[in-house]
């Protein structure tokens, strides 16, 4: 049974990633609502040691998902292109979450290879995206990059987050065992080819994550998966009782494609004393499916 291979970012030389980078073209896209906060250093660290000092990022794209912030404003005049995530896609209707803007940002993002990477991250260094990058560029045979870092919390250095430990990768480790060395499936930094990633439907919400691992495996094997060691992050830990409708949603994407028709598509989750929260589970086609991307990128056309 293969295994995700396992990198260090540090391994990866900048001018040598530039150098064997040739003409593949790279997007970053980073998925916001109301991070007015941390997105516009991101994107300003990204864009003058990535794209100005060394060429190895050809664009950047903020996807506003509906922020009352100033999330656009912050990102845009650090050097980002803004994408309105309610005018892509309109003819599919509004969606929701975390996956319905990764979707968007795909099809908003033009480059042969996609990196994306959360709007919250205090600490962010250019090297979660050299570092994720660095497989996709020097080896042909991976497709799909996930990262991985240790997450700072109250002074303590600790792995991945509850949801992942509690629920993730127990749930991968038991019925996808070749995805039982994936170190933090829920992270929000990673990228892939956007040949292999445009075949993948999207799981509108919280699910994407396992979702995609899970599909990506099933689809092109795990041995196209890579996973990179990031170093240390640091990023907004939320509260205990915003984590049980996170929760729900992975385990709903997983099972879903563990047994179909085992979980349903809608249940209320209402835990004693806590707001009742609706899970619903939606996902969005194959970008490669719909018309109006494939006129985008005519080599789709056969």
């Amino acid at each position: 049974m293969s295994s995700p291979r396992t990198h260090v970012a540090s391994a990866f030389d900048l001018d040598e990633l530039v150098g064997v980078k040739g003409a593949t073209t790279v997007s970053v896209c980073i998925p916001a609502r109301n991070e007015a906060a941390t997105v516009g250093q991101i994107v300003e660290r990204i864009r003058t040691k990535l794209v100005e000092t060394r060429p190895l990022v050809d664009e950047i794209i903020v996807v506003d998902d509906h922020s009352t912030d100033r999330t656009a404003d912050e990102a845009r005049s650090a050097g980002a292109t803004v994408v309105d995530a309610s005018k892509v896609l309109v003819e599919f209707g509004r969606g929701h979450g975390k996956g319905e803007a990764l979707w968007k940002s795909l099809f908003a993002s033009t480059g042969d290879v996609v990196v994306w990477c959360d709007a919250d991250v205090r600490d962010f260094s250019t090297r979660f995206i050299s570092g994720m990058l660095g497989p996709l560029l020097t080896d042909s045979s991976v497709g799909f990059v996930k990262g991985f870092y240790e997450r700072p919390v109250d002074g303590q250095v600790r792995g991945g987050g509850r949801v992942t430990e509690l629920v993730a990768r127990p749930l991968l480790t038991m019925c996808f065992p070749e995805l039982g060395e994936i170190v933090q499936p829920l992270s929000g930094e990673y990228g892939g080819r956007r040949n292999v990633l445009e075949q993948l439907p999207f799981v509108e919400g919280y699910g994407v994550d396992i979702a995609m691992l899970i599909d990506i495996v099933n689809r092109f094997g795990a041995e196209t998966i890579a996973q990179v060691d990031l170093g240390e992050r640091i990023h907004r830990n939320r509260p205990l009782h915003e984590l049980s409708p996170m929760a729900a949603q992975v385990m709903q994407a997983a099972m879903r494609r563990i047994q179909p028709g085992l979980v349903p598509d809608s249940f209320m989750l209402s835990p004693p004393d806590l707001e009742a929260h609706e899970i619903s589970y939606a996902e969005r086609p194959a970008l490669a499916t719909i018309e109006s991307y494939r006129q985008l990128h005519p080599r789709l056309a056969d």
